[in-house]
C-alpha cells in the first residue's frame, strides 16, 4: 500500500470505522470518511486534519445507492484516485425470526449487503486503476447462522459470497479483496440493534469487558492490507469456532444457542 494512499471508509463515524480513520491517517493515508452522522465525522476531520487536506468527509447512508455513487465521486474530485475501500458501515437486529417483522431484515440487508455492493461497484473501476484494496467487515455470522441474528447472518453469508466471487474473478487483476471478521468488539453497534418491531434494543446484551477494542481491530485491517491478505479472523473465539464448525457444525450449533440463550433478556428459551 502507498505512503499517500487514498482510503473511503463508510461507517466511520463510531466503532471500528473511526478507528480505521484514526489507524490509516497516522499511517500516511489521505480519507474520505463517510456515515448518516455527519457531526462525529467533522470531529475525527478537526481531530486528525484540522486544516483539511488529507481528511474530506460526507453524509453518506450506504442503504441509498446514489449517495454511494455521490460518495466515490466525491472521492475522485477530491483526490483523483481511489486505494482502499473499507465497507464497514453495518447494522444489527435481535428477534425470533417468527416474531420478526420483513422490514427489519430488508433494513438490515440494504445496509451490509447492498451497500456495500453500491460502494465497491462504483469504486471497482478505480480499484482496478490502482491495484487497491476492497475490504468487507464480516463476522462469525458470516460462516455461522446466529440464532436470533437471522437478517445479520444473511447479510453477512451474502457479503462473504460476493467478495469470494469478486476475488476469484480478479485473479488477473491485481485486485486485492480481504474478508475480516472480528470476534465480539467493543462498539456501539449493539446498543443500536433493531428489535422485532425495528425499534432500537438501546442496550447490549453483552459484557463487553472481555471484547476487542476498535482499534486492536483497526491495527489488524491496516496490517492486513498492508500485507494484502483475503482473511482475518480476529479472536480466539473466532478463530476456535471457525475450526469447530469445520469438523463439528451440530457441536457449534448447541454452543452457539447455549451461548445466545444466556443473553440478557434472550429471545431463546
Amino acid at each position: 500500500m502507498k505512503a499517500d494512499a487514498v482510503v473511503v471508509i463508510t461507517g466511520a463515524s463510531s466503532g471500528i470505522g473511526m478507528a480505521c480513520a484514526h489507524a490509516f491517517y497516522a499511517n500516511g493515508c489521505r480519507l474520505v470518511i463517510a456515515s448518516r452522522n455527519l457531526d462525529p465525522l467533522l470531529d475525527i476531520q478537526r481531530k486528525l486534519d484540522p486544516s483539511a487536506q488529507r481528511v474530506f468527509v460526507l453524509r453518506t447512508d450506504v442503504s441509498v445507492e446514489e449517495d454511494c455513487r455521490k460518495l466515490i465521486l466525491f472521492t475522485i474530485e477530491k483526490f483523483g484516485r481511489i486505494d482502499v475501500l473499507i465497507n464497514n458501515a453495518g447494522i444489527t437486529m435481535r428477534a425470533l425470526f417468527k416474531d420478526v417483522e420483513l422490514s427489519v431484515l430488508k433494513k438490515v440487508m440494504d445496509v451490509n449487503y447492498w451497500g456495500m455492493v453500491y460502494c465497491t461497484k462504483y469504486a471497482l473501476p478505480w480499484l482496478l486503476e490502482s491495484r487497491g484494496s476492497v475490504i468487507g467487515m464480516s463476522s462469525v455470522a458470516g460462516y455461522k447462522g446466529l440464532p436470533t441474528r437471522s437478517g445479520y447472518s444473511a447479510s453477512k453469508f451474502a457479503m462473504e459470497g460476493f467478495l469470494e466471487t469478486l476475488r476469484i474473478e480478479n485473479r488477473k487483476t491485481g485486485l486485492h479483496v480481504l474478508i475480516a471478521r472480528p470476534g465480539f468488539v467493543a462498539t456501539n453497534i449493539r446498543n443500536r440493534m433493531l428489535a422485532a418491531d425495528g425499534t432500537e434494543q438501546g442496550e447490549s446484551h453483552k459484557d463487553e469487558a472481555k471484547s476487542m477494542t476498535a482499534e486492536e481491530v483497526s491495527r489488524h485491517i491496516l496490517k492486513a492490507v498492508v500485507k494484502r491478505k483475503n482473511y482475518i479472523l480476529l479472536s480466539s473465539t473466532s478463530i476456535l469456532s471457525f475450526w469447530l464448525n469445520k469438523f463439528f457444525p451440530l457441536l457449534v450449533d448447541r454452543l452457539v444457542f447455549q451461548h445466545v440463550a444466556t443473553e440478557k433478556d434472550s429471545p431463546l428459551k
